[in-house]
C-alpha cells in the first residue's frame, strides 16, 4: 500500500514539497485578506456615498 495519495503529486509525478505548499497557502491567504480589504472598503465608500446623498 502506498503512503502517498494522488492529491498530494505534482504534474510531473513527484511528491509536493512542503515549501511549495506553503508557497501556495501563502498566495490563498494573501489573495483573502486583499478581497476582504477591498470589498470592506467599497461597502464604507458606499455606505458614506448613501449619508451624503
Amino acid at each position: 500500500m502506498r503512503n502517498t495519495q494522488s492529491w498530494e503529486r505534482t504534474a510531473a509525478g513527484t511528491p509536493a514539497r512542503v515549501r511549495d505548499q506553503a508557497r501556495e497557502v501563502l498566495a490563498v491567504v494573501t489573495f483573502s485578506a486583499v478581497t476582504a480589504s477591498c470589498l470592506a472598503v467599497a461597502l464604507l465608500l458606499l455606505a458614506n456615498l448613501g449619508r451624503q446623498g
